[in-house]
C-alpha cells in the first residue's frame, strides 16, 4: 500500500479526533497530565496484534523501541498543554508546522534516507502551507503555547524518524508493540511527581459515564489514526509522513469553524485559503511522483534505438559527402531502425516536376540491409526552419497549398508504400507546436493528409507527433495509429537564453500514463522520435565552431541523455544527431559521440 494514501488517512482520523481533544480538554476534562497517561495506557492495546506476526527471535532493537515510544509521549505531553491553552486551529498547525522540519533534520542524522526531488518540493509545500497557517493564527497566548507546541513538536519529530529506525529492524507489528510498551512505561514516571499524580489519580471534578466514555472512544479513535501513522513511517520517509500533519487543517478549520465556533476573518480566512490551495498542490506532486516511480521502467526491457537522418541537413556540413554520412550510419554505427524525410522542396522544386533520385537511393541502401524506415512527409518536417514548402506552393493561397500537398503525398505514399523496409508513415511533424518559420497544422488539414494516406495505403500505420516538454499530447495522440514524442533537455530561448528542463524522467511515465486515460488509448504504441543528441545553439551547427558546441552539448551531457532515456521507459528511441557526430568524426578528428553511439546499436 502507498504510504502517501496510508497517512492521509491517518491524518483525517488524527484531525477530526483534535478536535475532540479540544473539546474535551477546555469542555470537560481540563487535565493534560491525565490524557497523556491514559493516552500511553492504551497503548497497551496493541498487544492484540501479537498472533498477527509478533516476532519473539530478535530483541536486539528493544531498547531503540522503547525509547521512541517515551519520546512519542514526552511530544504528546508538551502537545497535550498546548491544546489546553490554545485553539485547536493553532496548536494543530504549530505543531504540523514545526515537527515535519525536525523530522527532516533528525531523518538525515539518524536514517540517512534521502528525499526524490518531487518529494524535497512536496515536503516543502507541505511544510509551507503549515507555516503560513501557523504565522497567521491569532492567539490570546501566542507565546506561551507557541513554546509548548514548538517543544513538542521536537519530540514528535524525533520520535517519527525514531520509529523509521525501528521499523529499519524489524517487522513493522513487532516495532510498534514495542514502541508503545516504551510509551506505557514511560507514562507510569508522571505518577512520581506529586501534583500530576494527583491529578492523574484524583482529577478534579467528577466526569460522569457519558464523558469517560467520550474520551476512551476518542482515544481508541486516535489509536487507529496512530497504527496508519506507524503504517505509513515504516512504508515511506518520516519526514514527508510527518509533513502530510498540514493535511489536518481541513478538518481543524471546517471543524473548528462548524463544532467549536472559532472564527476567521481578513487576513487570517485568505491565508487558510491559500494554504489549503498549496497543500492540495503537494498531495497531487507527491501523489503524482510516488505513483511514476511505481512505474519505473525493469532495466532489463529490450530497447530499440535508431536515427533520425537528414539528406537536407547533411549536405550543409562542409567538408563531408552526405551519402557516406547515410552508409556510414547504417554500416559503422550498425543503425538498423530509421526515420528519413520526404523534403518537399527537394522532390518536387517545380509544379508537378519530380526528383526521386536521393529519396530512392536512402531507401534502396535501407532494403539491402533490411532495415526499418519511418518516412516523414508533410509541410512541416524535421530540420529548421520545420517548414519544407517549395517557393512556388509558398505563392499560393492556403487552399490551394494544401490541395498541392495532398498531390504530392498521393505521389510519394504511391511510389514508397510496397517498400519492404516501410515501417510507419510520420504525416507532418509536430503539426499542432507552434514552432518553426510556419504555421501550425489545423486539424482539418492534417484529418484530410491522413486520409489521403490511408486510401492509397492501408498496410502501413500512421505515426503523428508532438512536443513533450510543451506539447499536451491530447490532440495528437487521437490521429494516427502510432504516436511519438520529442525529447530536449537544454535549448535555446531568445528571452531566456540557455534553459535546462529539469524534468525527472517520471514526468514523461505520468504524462503517458495520464493521456492514455484521457483518450483511452490504452494500447497504442509511444516511441520517443527526437531524441535530442546535438547541441541547440543560436546559429546553426554547420555555422559554429566545436568550442561553441560543446560548451553546450560535450560527451558527458550525451552519456547522460542517453541514461535519461532509458528511465522514461519508452522501448523505441530516435537519436537527433548523426550528421553531426559524423561531421565531428571525418572533419575535426573527434570520433567521441560517434563511438559512444556505437555501443547504442551493438557496433
Amino acid at each position: 500500500m502507498n504510504w502517501l494514501f496510508v497517512a492521509l488517512m491517518a491524518q483525517f482520523i488524527l484531525g477530526s479526533s483534535a478536535l475532540f481533544d479540544r473539546f474535551l480538554l477546555k469542555k470537560i476534562y481540563s487535565n493534560p497530565p491525565g490524557y497523556a497517561f491514559w493516552l500511553g495506557l492504551i497503548g497497551l492495546g496493541s498487544l492484540v496484534l501479537v498472533p498477527f506476526g509478533f516476532n519473539f527471535n530478535d530483541f536486539s532493537f528493544v531498547p531503540l523501541a522503547l525509547a521512541t515510544g517515551g519520546v512519542f509521549v514526552l511530544g504528546m505531553l508538551l502537545y497535550f498543554w498546548a491544546l489546553y491553552y490554545g485553539e485547536a486551529s493553532a496548536v494543530v498547525l504549530a505543531t504540523g508546522a514545526v515537527s515535519p522540519i525536525f523530522a527532516f533534520i533528525f531523518n538525515s542524522v539518524i536514517t540517512g534516507i534521502s528525499l526524490e526531488r518531487y518529494e524535497i518540493f512536496g515536503f516543502v509545500m507541505l511544510v509551507s502551507g503549515g507555516v503560513l497557517l501557523s504565522v497567521f493564527e491569532r492567539t490570546e497566548f501566542r507565546r506561551r503555547i507557541f513554546a509548548l507546541a514548538f517543544l513538542g513538536a521536537l519530540f514528535l519529530g524525533l520520535s517519527t524518524v525514531l520509529s523509521k529506525a525501528v521499523f529499519m529492524r524489524t517487522d513493522f507489528i513487532t516495532g510498534f508493540v514495542w514502541i508503545k510498551m516504551g510509551g506505557a512505561l514511560a507514562v507510569l514516571l508522571l505518577l512520581l511527581y506529586g501534583p500530576w499524580r494527583r491529578r492523574i489519580l484524583s482529577p478534579e471534578g467528577k466526569l460522569s459515564v457519558s464523558s469517560r466514555l467520550f474520551y476512551f472512544l476518542n482515544r481508541g479513535y486516535a489509536g487507529l489514526g496512530s497504527v496508519l501513522i506507524s503504517y505509513a513511517v515504516s512504508l515511506g520517509v518520516p519526514p514527508l509522513v510527518e509533513a502530510t500533519q498540514s493535511v489536518k487543517y481541513l478538518l481543524v478549520f471546517v471543524g473548528g469553524w462548524i463544532i467549536l465556533r472559532e472564527r476567521f476573518r481578513g487576513k487570517i480566512l485568505a491565508a487558510k485559503v491559500a494554504a489549503l490551495i498549496i497543500v492540495f498542490f503537494a498531495i497531487i506532486v507527491l501523489g503524482a511522483g510516488d505513483y511514476a516511480r511505481n512505474l519505473a521502467p525493469s532495466p532489463e526491457r529490450t530497447v530499440e534505438w535508431g536515427v533520425t537522418f537528414s539528406d537536407k541537413f547533411s549536405k550543409l556540413f562542409q567538408g563531408i559527402d552526405w551519402k557516406k554520412n547515410y552508409e556510414a550510419i547504417l554500416d559503422d554505427l550498425g543503425v538498423r531502425r530509421l526515420r528519413l524525410v520526404a523534403y518537399w522542396d527537394l522532390i518536387e522544386p517545380q509544379d508537378d516536376v519530380f526528383n526521386f533520385e536521393d529519396l530512392d537511393w536512402e531507401i534502396k541502401e535501407a532494403e539491402k540491409r533490411q532495415a526499418s524506415v519511418i518516412l516523414v512527409v508533410g509541410q512541416k518536417t524535421p530540420r529548421w526552419p520545420e517548414c519544407h514548402v517549395p517557393p512556388w506552393a509558398g505563392e499560393e493561397t492556403e487552399d490551394a497549398r494544401n490541395g498541392k500537398f495532398a498531390d504530392f503525398l498521393r505521389v510519394v505514399v504511391k511510389r514508397y508504400k510496397d517498400s519492404p523496409s516501410l515501417l510507419y508513415w510520420q504525416v507532418e511533424n509536430e503539426p499542432f507546436l507552434p514552432f518553426g518559420d510556419c504555421p501550425t497544422i489545423k486539424d482539418e488539414v492534417l484529418d484530410k493528409e491522413i486520409k489521403v494516406v490511408r486510401e492509397e495505403d492501408s498496410l502501413h500505420r500512421i505515426l503523428v507527433t508532438d512536443s513533450g516538454e510543451f506539447g499536451t499530447w491530447y490532440r495528437a495522440v487521437g490521429y494516427g495509429d502510432v504516436f511519438g514524442t520529442t525529447m530536449y533537455r537544454r535549448v535555446h530561448n531568445k528571452v531566456f537564453g540557455y534553459i535546462d528542463y529539469h524534468l525527472p524522467p517520471s514526468f514523461f511515465l505520468l504524462k503517458e500514463k495520464v493521456i492514455r486515460w484521457l483518450t483511452g488509448n490504452y494500447d497504442k504504441k509511444f516511441i520517443v522520435v527526437e531524441l535530442a543528441a546535438e547541441p541547440w545553439l543560436t546559429r546553426q551547427l554547420y555555422e559554429t565552431t566545436t568550442k561553441e558546441q560543446f560548451s553546450v552539448f560535450d560527451i558527458d551531457f550525451f552519456r547522460d541523455t542517453v541514461r535519461y532515456a532509458k528511465a522514461t521507459g519508452f522501448d523505441e528511441y530516435y537519436l537527433w544527431g548523426a550528421e553531426w557526430w559524423y561531421w565531428l568524426k571525418e572533419e575535426q578528428g573527434n570520433g567521441l559521440f560517434w563511438e559512444e553511439a556505437k555501443g547504442l546499436f551493438g557496433h
